[in-house]
């Protein structure tokens, strides 16, 4: 349910109460008898725990989205200080990347396809962010390939990546 259908459901049951408030006051001005003026109460109980549960509903809602904005500026904060802590490092290792891409003698074109595809791209968002089409993104890419001496993508990825890992995995 939208804020909006929340909204005008509030209204709607606010004006139910305030008009079987009325009548009651009138109801008991006119003597009506005590059956109806206890059916037109518990029909205005009933609005105001509406009213209440929307209320509280609303209420939560709020609270739950500045939680979920909290959170997301933490992650954002915690992003921004792993890529400012990392920068050095990750710039070190984009440069030694860069010298063995040389050393393998890959065009310009072929070392803008490798780092894309160690970006985890896809052969077609390689064509698309380089403005060719997917198969030359794929014909680039199998040069890389045969000129590293690499099988494939993973064997690409793992070339470059293994060792930053450890090999054994410890829990904190």
């Amino acid at each position: 349910m939208s804020n909006k259908d929340r909204l005008i459901l509030l209204t709607t049951l606010l004006l139910i109460t305030l008009l079987i408030a009325i009548d009651l006051a009138t109801d008991l001005n006119e003597g009506v008898a005590i059956w109806h003026l206890v059916i037109e109460g518990a029909a205005g109980v009933m609005a105001l725990l509406g009213i209440g549960y929307i209320f509280r509903d609303m209420v939560n809602l709020k609270h739950q989205l500045h939680h979920q904005r909290l959170l997301t500026e933490n992650l954002r904060q915690e992003a921004t200080e792993w890529r400012t802590r990392s920068k050095e490092y990750l710039d070190g290792l984009s440069h030694l990347i860069n010298e063995q891409l040389c050393r393998w003698q890959l065009s310009p074109a072929e070392k803008e396809v490798t780092f894309l595809l160690l970006k985890g791209m896809s052969l077609k968002d390689v064509a698309a962010i380089r403005g060719t089409s997917e198969k030359t993104a794929r014909a680039q890419s199998m040069a890389v390939y045969a000129k590293a001496g690499l099988s494939g993508r993973s064997e690409l990825s793992a070339f470059f990546l293994e060792d930053l890992l450890p090999q054994k995995f410890e829990n904190d």
